[in-house]
């Protein structure tokens, strides 16, 4: 028998492989415009992020998720991930 297997995703920051639950999903939707995603389930490409402030402040210096979204992250999303590592 064979064991389900759990699905993992790599921190664009920091290279970490973890469950998709632990982490941000930021999403390039198929209109261009790139957002939070938070459920995990919107279309489009996707790009994740540790659940840290080591790792959001390293993504946004490297702009690692521009990167692996090949389109530009507004600050406004930044501003929304910090909301939600407070709650």
């Amino acid at each position: 028998m064979t064991k389900n297997k759990r699905p993992e995703r790599r921190c664009a920051a920091c290279g970490r492989v973890r469950d998709p639950k632990e982490m941000f999903r930021l999403v390039r939707r198929p209109d261009g415009s790139v957002g939070l995603d938070l459920k995990g389930r919107e279309n489009g490409r996707g790009a994740y992020i540790c659940k840290s402030e080591a790792c959001l402040e390293k993504a946004i210096q490297k702009k690692a998720v521009d990167r692996s979204l090949k389109a530009a992250v507004d600050p406004t999303i930044w501003d929304q991930v910090r909301k939600e590592l407070e709650k």
